[in-house]
C-alpha cells in the first residue's frame, strides 16, 4: 500500500493506492499538518470486517465496478457486440504532482484501460475527469461512464437537493442522506430547471459542493454503503447521459468524459466564494478582460412580436433616459416572425417589421450611448419556415415516427455538418453586417425524440459556439433557455452571462438568485427589474423592491419606462445609477450569506477590499413588529466602518427609521459590533428591501 497527498491552500486528498487492486480516497478535509503520517491516517478510519460481508471486503474506491462483491452502482457499462463486460480494473501506475493525481487503470481480459485525474485547482476547487481507452482488438460500446466517483467522508449525513420547474428553479431541499440513497437522471437534452447536477452535502456547518459541468443531460447516484464495503461511507457518482450507440471506440481510441468538479468550505458563504473564484479564474472566458457588466433593457416584456421601427427606437430612448448602457431587441425580428409558431431557422431581418433594415435601429441606438444586442435560438426550426420547408430532415427524429413540437418548434440535428455550417453562415453574417455587441442565445425546447443523439447534440452546440467565438471574440453571449435550463459550468466555458429565470417577479427572485449564487457569480446573474404587475405571478410591487432586488446581480431592466410613473422612472434611474457605483465591488468580491430568524428576511452581502454593499429584503409580514437585528458578515473585526442606507429608501418602512439624519451622514461602527449586534432596520411591512453601504474608515 502507498500513499499520495494532495494540498490546496486549505484542502487536503490523501490516497490510499494498491498495485493490482484499487485507488481509495481516505482522507477529504482541511489541510493536514506538514508530516502527517498517512499510513496511521488511513489506518485510524478502516473498520474490521463483519459477519454479512465478502471474505475480502470490496474497495470501491475512485473507480467502482460490479466486482468482488460491491453491490453499488458501478461507475462504468460497457458493451462488446452487445454483449456487456464484466470488468476487472487494476490499478497498474500513477503520476502525482502537488496538487495533480492520475492513476491508470488496465483490465487485462479485455483490453481496456482508465485514467482518472484528480486536481486542485485555482481557489480550491477540485476537478475529476476520467479517459477510456480501448487497447483491445474489436469495438467497445460505451453505455455509462461516471465523471466522478466518490467514496463521500462518514460525517456528511445530509444532502441538499434542487429541483424546480419553468419560471420556479432551484428549489432547494435539504435532508438526511437516508438508506435508500437517490438516483435521478434527466431526459430533456439539456440539466432543466430543477438544477439537478448540482449537490450539497452537508456535517454540520460544513458542506461538499459538487457539479457535473456538463450542458446535457446527466445522471447523478447518492448510494449509502448498506453491507458492500463496510466502511460507512456513501458513494456519490455523476455522469452524462450516454445512449446506445452514441460513443463506440475502435481499437485504440479514448474517450474523456465532462468533468466534474467538488468544493469543500466550513460554510455555504465560503463554499459559494470558492465556487466563485473557480470560475473566475478557469472557467469564465478571458474574465479578467471583461469591462464593467452594462445595464440592459429587453425589449420583450415592453413590446413582445409588437415590433415596428418606430416603437423599438422610442422604447431605446426611453431606456437612455434612464442610465441604460445595452438595448437589447429579443424575439420576432426575422423572417415572418409575428408569433411563437413560425420561421425559427430563417435567420435574416424582416422586411415586414424593419423595411429598412436593422441599421436605423442600431445607429439610432449607439447615437444615445447605447450598444445593441439581438436574441437568436439558433438550436431551433419551426416546421413553418422556409429552413423546415427546404431541409425536413436536418432536425432530430426518428425515421417514420411522429415529430411532436414544443412551443411550436423542433431542434436542428447539431451533429450534421450541413446543419452547423447553415447556422454558422447565419449567425456570421449578421455579426460581421451589424455591429452587435450581445448575443442572447436560447433553448426553449426539450430534445424529443432525440432519435439517440442527446449527449453528441450537446457537443455539437459546444462546436457552434466555439466556431463563432473564435470568428468573433469581442460579442458577448448570454445563455438562456426558458430561463434556468441550461445552467452549468460547461457552458460558462463559452458563454458571460446566464439567464437565472423568465420569472422577474421581485419576490421569485429573492429564492431564486440566492440559489444560484450559491454556485456562479454575481456578475454572470442577469437580474433585471419586471412590470407591475408580473406577466407570470401576477403580483404588484412597488418599483424600490423590484430595483432594489435587481441590484445583487447583473442588472437590466425587463419593463417599458414609457408605461411607469414619473416617481417609478426616477426611483429606477435612482437604482442604475446605484448600480454603477457598485458593481465593481458586486461582481469581483467575496459573497456572504447573511442569516436571520425570520425565515422571510433574505440577506446577502458582497465584500470587495475596504468596501461592502449588502441586501436585505423581507417578502411576508413579520411575526413581530420589532424585527431583530441584521447580523453583517465578513468584515475585519478591529477596523472601522462608514454605514449608509443609499436613497431612496422603501416609502412603507422609512417612518420607521429612527435617527434618520444620522443614517444619512453615515453611522462609524467596528466590524465586531456589525456582525455581532447588526443593525436595526425596519423590517416589518411585506415586500420592504433596504440596500447598506459600507465604507472602511482609516484609522
Amino acid at each position: 500500500m502507498e500513499f499520495v497527498r494532495l494540498d490546496g491552500e486549505r484542502l487536503t486528498l490523501v490516497f490510499a493506492l494498491e498495485v493490482g487492486g484499487a485507488a481509495d480516497l481516505v482522507y477529504l478535509g482541511a489541510r493536514l499538518p506538514e508530516g502527517e503520517d498517512l499510513g496511521t491516517l488511513a489506518a485510524s478510519g478502516a473498520r474490521g470486517r463483519h459477519e454479512s460481508q465478502p471474505d475480502v471486503p470490496p474497495v470501491p474506491g475512485v473507480l467502482p465496478e460490479s466486482k468482488g462483491g460491491w453491490s453499488g452502482t458501478p461507475a462504468l457499462e460497457l458493451r462488446r457486440s452487445g454483449v456487456r463486460i464484466e470488468t476487472d480494473c487494476r490499478l497498474n501506475r500513477w503520476a502525482t504532482g502537488s496538487q495533480a493525481a492520475h492513476f491508470m487503470f488496465h483490465d487485462r481480459s479485455t483490453g481496456i484501460d482508465f485514467g482518472v485525474r484528480w486536481v486542485i485547482g485555482p481557489a480550491d476547487v477540485v476537478t475529476v475527469g476520467l479517459t477510456l481507452t480501448n487497447t483491445g482488438t474489436e469495438p467497445v460500446a460505451v453505455e455509462r461512464l461516471a465523471s466522478l466517483a466518490l467514496p463521500v467522508p462518514a460525517r456528511f449525513t445530509e444532502m441538499t437537493r434542487y429541483s424546480g420547474r419553468w419560471a420556479g428553479e432551484m428549489q432547494e431541499h435539504r435532508r438526511p442522506i437516508a438508506p435508500d440513497g437517490i438516483a435521478r437522471e434527466s431526459a430533456t437534452g439539456k440539466p432543466g430547471f430543477g438544477g439537478a447536477n448540482w449537490l450539497l452535502l452537508h456535517a454540520g456547518e460544513e458542506v461538499l459542493g459538487a457539479h457535473l459541468g456538463w450542458s446535457g443531460d446527466h445522471w447523478l447516484a447518492l448510494e449509502p454503503d448498506a453491507q458492500g464495503a463496510g466502511d460507512g461511507r456513501a458513494m456519490l457518482l455523476m455522469g452524462a447521459v450516454l445512449e446506445a450507440g452514441e460513443v463506440v471506440l475502435g481499437p485504440g481510441e479514448n474517450f474523456a468524459v465532462p468533468q466534474a468538479v467538488l468544493a469543500l468550505a466550513a460554510d455555504r458563504s465560503m463554499l459559494a466564494q470558492t465556487f466563485h473564484g473557480f470560475l473566475r479564474k478557469s472557467v469564465l472566458p478571458a474574465r479578467a478582460e471583461w469591462g464593467p457588466r452594462k445595464v440592459h433593457l429587453n425589449s420583450w416584456e415592453a413590446l413582445g412580436f409588437d415590433l415596428s421601427e418606430a416603437g423599438l427606437m422610442r422604447l431605446a430612448e426611453s431606456a437612455a433616459a434612464l442610465g441604460i448602457e445595452r438595448f437589447v431587441l429579443d424575439d420576432g425580428w426575422f423572417g415572418g416572425r409575428r408569433d411563437d409558431k413560425t420561421s425559427l431557422g430563417d435567420w435574416f431581418v424582416s422586411q415586414q417589421v424593419f423595411p429598412n433594415g436593422l441599421a436605423p435601429l442600431i445607429s439610432r441606438v449607439h447615437e444615445l450611448g447605447m450598444d445593441f444586442g439581438l436574441w437568436v435560438e439558433p438550436e431551433m426550426v419551426s416546421p413553418d419556415s422556409d429552413l423546415y420547408r427546404a431541409h425536413p430532415d436536418w432536425c432530430l427524429h426518428v425515421e417514420g415516427r411522429d415529430r411532436p413540437t414544443m412551443r411550436g418548434q423542433l431542434a436542428l440535428d447539431l451533429t450534421r455538418a450541413e446543419v452547423q455550417e447553415y447556422l454558422f453562415e447565419k449567425l456570421d453574417a449578421l455579426l460581421r453586417d451589424h455591429p452587435i455587441a450581445y448575443l442572447k442565445w436560447d433553448h426553449n425546447r426539450d430534445l424529443f425524440p432525440a432519435g439517440g443523439k442527446r449527449f453528441i447534440q450537446t457537443f455539437g452546440f459546444y462546436a457552434l459556439l466555439h466556431r463563432l467565438r473564435a470568428a468573433h471574440p469581442e460579442v458577448e453571449i448570454e445563455s438562456c433557455s426558458s430561463g434556468g435550463g441550461r445552467i452549468d459550468f460547461g457552458v460558462l466555458q463559452r458563454t458571460h452571462r446566464v439567464w437565472p429565470s423568465d420569472n422577474n417577479d421581485a419576490i421569485e427572485r429573492l429564492r431564486i438568485i440566492p440559489a444560484w449564487s450559491q454556485f456562479l457569480p454575481l456578475e454572470v446573474l442577469g437580474s433585471h427589474v419586471g412590470p407591475s404587475p408580473n406577466p407570470i405571478t401576477g403580483r404588484r410591487l412597488a418599483m424600490d423592491f423590484r430595483a432594489k432586488v435587481a441590484v445583487l446581480g447583473h442588472m437590466g431592466v425587463e419593463a417599458d419606462p414609457a408605461r411607469m410613473t414619473d416617481k417609478e422612472r426616477d426611483c429606477l434611474a435612482a437604482h442604475i445609477a446605484l448600480y454603477k457605483q457598485w458593481r465593481g465591488v458586486l461582481h469581483a468580491g467575496a459573497l456572504h450569506r447573511l442569516a436571520h430568524p425570520d425565515q422571510n428576511v433574505t440577506g446577502m452581502m458582497v465584500t470587495h477590499d475596504d468596501k461592502a454593499l449588502a441586501l436585505v429584503a423581507q417578502t411576508a409580514f413579520s411575526p413581530v413588529f420589532d424585527a431583530a437585528p441584521l447580523r453583517l458578515a465578513g468584515l475585519e473585526p478591529e477596523a472601522r466602518y462608514r454605514v449608509t442606507l443609499p436613497e431612496p429608501w422603501p416609502a412603507k418602512a422609512r417612518h420607521y427609521l429612527a435617527n434618520s439624519d444620522v443614517w444619512r451622514e453615515g453611522l462609524v461602527l467596528s466590524g465586531t459590533a456589525l456582525m455581532t449586534q447588526g443593525l436595526a432596520l425596519p423590517l416589518t411591512h411585506p415586500e420592504t428591501a433596504w440596500l447598506i453601504a459600507l465604507e472602511r474608515v482609516p484609522q
